[in-house]
């Protein structure tokens, strides 16, 4: 059992702590908004912490899932961060979807220090995280991989080593700029069968047992046909996904233009108040038809 600091107990973290802290794991935590954290020690035990350098001091295994570039560096790299606190051979792992260059840059402090890092964003949305179901892809060195990945077992179905730090940033980059395509394809076929007056779950049974079939088909469509929208994932953090995506395409020369399209298209549903709605929400911009 190890001693870890979890930073950042919120929609996706309270619930990957409270896996290791059921695991038998000491944890202390630490979030921003001091009484979340207080709340989450009152369900689950460990100790709370007034900083993330409080939370790491003596913690072998750091953890993160805060809410951006910024944030995250404040909680490593500030003057209350993390890396001040954390012993020479201690592991820092990052769940928070932020960009490329700030993993890359974390990696790089922290070999001054001797820690290993490991960039480690995450796939599931909230369901996944509070089953223990995550899908996590992972940069860094195979010796930071290999320290990690019996901690991250814990609450994840899968975990891949893509590459070298920026690795797992850049691949869950690939995913969200995948689902932004399945959605606006389903969101327009949703909208196409019912202007042709289809039975809905008859479509459903029809096309997601071929090459349509998606989570999304299969989770979203019944959902999506009945204006629901209230799910974990919100268009508001797709648009930060897309932007740190489309950001990272003009450093590495790739086009994404798919992916720019319903980016612009998310902003609609954003004007329109829809910027805490499930991203399956995409389809609420496409009017019904009255034929």
């Amino acid at each position: 059992m190890a001693k870890i600091a979890f930073i950042g107990i919120g929609v996706m973290g309270g619930p990957m702590a409270a896996h290791l802290a059921h695991a038998g794991h000491d944890l202390t935590v630490y979030n921003r908004t001091q009484s979340k954290a207080e709340k989450w020690v009152a369900e689950h035990g460990g100790a709370l912490a007034l900083s993330p350098a409080e939370a790491a001091k003596e913690a072998q295994i750091v953890i993160s899932c805060v809410g951006n570039d910024d944030d995250l560096s404040a909680v490593t790299m500030g003057r209350d961060g993390a890396f001040g606190a954390m012993q020479g051979g201690g592991l820092f792992i990052d769940h928070t979807t932020v960009s490329a260059q700030i993993a890359r840059q974390l990696s790089v402090e922290a070999q001054g220090r001797s820690i290993h890092v490991v960039d480690a964003p995450v796939s599931g949305g909230q369901a996944g995280a509070e089953n223990g179901k995550l899908s996590i892809m992972c940069g860094g060195s195979k010796e930071a991989f290999a320290a990690a990945e019996n901690i991250m077992s814990v609450y994840a179905a899968r975990i891949v080593h893509v590459g070298g730090p920026g690795a797992g940033q850049t691949t869950k980059m690939c995913n969200q700029i995948a689902i932004a395509g399945v959605l606006e394809g389903l969101s327009e076929a949703l909208r196409f069968a019912q202007a042709s007056k289809l039975d809905l779950d008859k479509v459903h049974e029809a096309i997601s047992g071929g090459a349509a079939q998606s989570w999304q088909m299969d989770n979203r469509w019944a959902t999506m046909a009945n204006d629901e929208f209230d799910f974990g994932f919100a268009v508001d953090w797709m648009r930060k996904d897309l932007g740190l995506a489309l950001a990272e395409a003009r450093t590495n020369g790739s086009t994404l233009p798919v992916a720019a399209l319903v980016d612009q298209f998310y902003a609609e549903v954003q004007a329109a108040g829809g910027g805490r709605h499930d991203t399956s929400s995409l389809v609420s911009r496409i009017a019904k038809s009255r034929a």
